[in-house]
């Protein structure tokens, strides 16, 4: 990440975000990335949840006050928002993983540790894990 917070996307996926990238603040203090598209699949659940449900209208507000769309600029750099920074804990160096139909940001020395710490896990999976029904 450089002295204004912007980071570069990878080469290989800068035209699946030529529309816009959201950012979005992820769970264990990473952030989400996606496309547009990517984003309103992720978030439909939640939108479309009933207001009634009070779990579901804190997830609303959580996710949707904390979502900010981005234009990548012409070398494929986006802005990462100081309060966005501030919570994923991101230092100058980012690594940026591919999660499905996400992509998430990491400040490299938190994801050394989240990666550590899950070394046994997936390395031992509890079958449960992988049952559909």
């Amino acid at each position: 990440m450089d002295d204004k917070g912007r980071i570069t996307l990878p080469a290989r996926y800068r035209d699946h975000f030529a529309a816009g990238a959201m950012l979005v603040r992820g769970q264990d203090h990473c952030l989400y990335l996606f496309t547009p598209d990517g984003f309103a699949e992720f978030a439909e659940a939640a939108i479309t949840a009933p207001i009634t449900d009070e779990r579901a209208r804190g997830y609303q507000r959580y996710m949707l006050a904390n979502t900010e769309e981005q234009r990548p600029d012409a070398q494929g750099r986006i802005s990462v928002p100081a309060r966005m920074r501030e919570y994923a804990g991101l230092t100058k160096d980012v690594v940026i993983t591919g999660v499905g139909l996400r992509m998430e940001l990491w400040d490299s020395q938190r994801w050394e540790a989240y990666e550590a710490e899950q070394e046994s896990v997936y390395a031992a999976p509890d079958r449960s894990l992988f049952d559909s029904g």
